[in-house]
């Protein structure tokens, strides 16, 4: 199998394989706060403390997906640019 074609399917299995994480889980961990909702801080001991409300995710601990949020987008602008068909009213001349 030539290295291309190798490459191009790797790409596609990975491709299609985030493209059903965000259809069937749209939401992911906070990046920041690792899905707490707030930061773990740790005292002058070294014990676990419980520490700010995190400000990225607004203390839910989930965030909208890239692939989700890239999706939403194209949606709402194909929606927007998309002309709705009007019905016909056949009592109406003219």
């Amino acid at each position: 199998m030539p290295p291309i074609l190798l490459a191009s399917a790797c790409l596609l299995i990975v491709t299609l394989g985030y493209a059903s994480l965000c259809a069937s889980s749209p939401f992911g961990d906070c990046r920041k706060c690792r899905g707490f909702g707030f930061a773990m801080k740790t005292d002058r001991k070294g014990r676990m403390k419980r520490g700010k409300h995190c400000r990225r995710c607004d203390g839910l601990g989930k965030r909208i997906r890239v692939g989700r949020r890239l999706y939403n987008l194209w949606l709402h602008v194909y929606r927007d640019g998309t002309d709705t068909p009007a019905r016909h009213n056949p009592a109406r001349k003219g």
